[in-house]
């Protein structure tokens, strides 16, 4: 079969290459040129393990092109992934479809004439519910002389690609997720993916507005998970638990699952902001409010900026104060993108993290071993460092933002030599406190309780009165 993949960012370039190496013939296509033209030159754009060797691989064995000719692309293809951004649009959170649209009208104009093919056109980038049938009208208007079932289809495809591990994703999904509406679609789709049918992988087929709802909804039921998570950190250290025990004590429950329940500083990323976002808008365009989604969205970006006043009150300033209360402070950041294994740093905690402490008055150092190109562009005056102990140089406080392996293990005597104040801000529960309190740091993690447990106001202590 052969595949044209419109649009080369994360889900479209990391697809192709994994469809290429199932033997499937695929040709990327961008109208970046400058991107066509790294990416043939053998330059990833983005940062994913194992997927620059991925690339070379099926490169070199003829089965993954790059293109900037979209037509060429599309009039030979079997399937036509459009895998474009979705960004959300500006004031209201919804998605914004306007490069999706785009893209259905250059693939409209690119297919062959009436009866010479069926081509299958596959809407891959996250959509909201209704979006496929849009496209369709967009493919009819375009090409009237064309008919839907005969020449074309349009089909639901939901990516379920997690950053840093995005090719196992692929290659070893929980499921694939087909929305048809034609025996022809569903045929095309199912042969696409037989190599995991074979390895018995779920595929489950629906109608178009359930696969591109399947989506939505799986984000945001992790999105909720994550911030319950966050805010029972928050009660576990008013009344003296530990957060990740309790996890742990709920996570060995089956119909709970231990997945997304680390506590920390917020989520951030390509998706979950913006998915919840715009789940959130159609369920209230629909009259269906979804109360609980909504609660996790205003949540969510209220703990990101809370962080940056932990790290304030740690240091001995004013959280609530306008001035600067860290003024003649150095603090030091040791991770910036919004998870391991990547180089994004889109909806990052640390974009609103690092701008709040320079608001406290306080310098601002930082490190992350994938994404500094990425946060150059969007945080300034900070002093940019080459590893974890540069970093450590001079600060009043190291503050960890990305559990990355390469912060898990640090010298501990080697940092605090090199530290104004030996003090460690764990936004991720990475080290053990009794281990970096021995070793002569001040420690706050997330969710760990206090020392002492504070007893509820409305609990009153009794001693029972003895017998006799």
């Amino acid at each position: 079969m052969r595949v044209a993949m419109i649009g080369t960012g994360y889900v479209g370039l990391v697809s192709g290459a994994c469809f290429s190496e199932f033997g499937t013939s695929v040709i990327c296509v961008d109208r970046d040129a400058e991107k066509i033209a790294r990416l043939q030159g053998g330059e990833i754009p983005i940062y994913e393990p194992g997927l620059e060797d991925l690339v070379a691989q099926n490169v070199g064995a003829g089965r993954l092109s790059f293109t900037t000719d979209l037509a060429s692309a599309v009039s030979g293809a079997d399937a036509v992934f459009i895998a474009v951004g979705t960004p959300s649009r500006r004031g209201d959170g919804h998605a914004d479809l306007s490069y999706v649209f785009g893209a259905a009208e250059e693939v409209a104009r690119a297919l062959p004439a009436a009866g010479d093919h069926f081509t299958c056109i596959v809407t891959k980038s996250t959509v909201p519910v209704g979006t496929g049938r849009q496209v369709a009208e967009v493919l009819a208007r375009v090409r009237p002389d064309l008919v839907l079932g005969r020449d074309y289809d349009v089909a639901s495809n939901p990516e379920f690609l997690r950053e840093g591990s995005a090719i196992e994703d692929f290659m070893r999904p929980d499921r694939v997720v087909i929305g048809v509406e034609s025996e022809a679609a569903r045929a095309c789709l199912k042969g696409l993916y037989r190599p995991l049918y074979l390895n018995e992988t779920p595929v489950l087929s629906t109608r178009l507005e359930t696969a591109e709802l399947i989506k939505y909804a799986a984000n945001a039921f992790l999105a909720v998970k994550i911030t319950f998570i966050n805010e029972i950190a928050d009660l576990c250290e008013r009344v003296g638990g530990d957060v990740q025990q309790v996890a742990r004590g709920i996570g060995l429950d089956g119909r709970i699952g231990a997945k997304f329940l680390h506590a920390g500083p917020g989520y951030g990323g390509s998706c979950f902001p913006k998915d919840t976002l715009a789940l959130v808008r159609t369920a209230q365009e629909a009259a269906a409010p979804l109360r609980i989604v909504e609660t996790t969205v205003e949540v969510n970006e209220a703990r990101k900026a809370a962080m940056a006043g932990r790290v304030v009150d740690f240091l001995g300033g004013d959280p609530a104060a306008a001035g600067d209360s860290l003024a003649g402070k150095t603090v030091g950041l040791l991770g910036l993108t919004f998870k391991p294994n990547t180089d994004d740093m889109r909806e990052a905690p640390s974009l609103a993290i690092v701008p709040r402490l320079q608001a406290a008055g306080a310098r601002v150092r930082a490190y992350d071993p994938e994404g500094m190109a990425e946060a150059k562009k969007l945080l300034e005056g900070v002093v940019w460092c080459g590893d974890p102990y540069e970093v450590a140089e001079g600060v009043d406080c190291l503050v960890l933002v990305t559990e990355w392996n390469a912060f898990r293990n640090l010298d501990l005597a080697r940092l605090k030599a090199t530290m104004a104040r030996p003090a460690l801000v764990d936004l991720r529960n990475v080290y053990d406190p009794d281990r970096l309190q021995q070793a002569g740091f001040q420690y706050l993690g997330i969710g760990r309780g206090p020392s002492v447990p504070a007893v509820p106001a409305h609990l009153t202590v009794v001693t029972p009165r003895l017998a006799g």
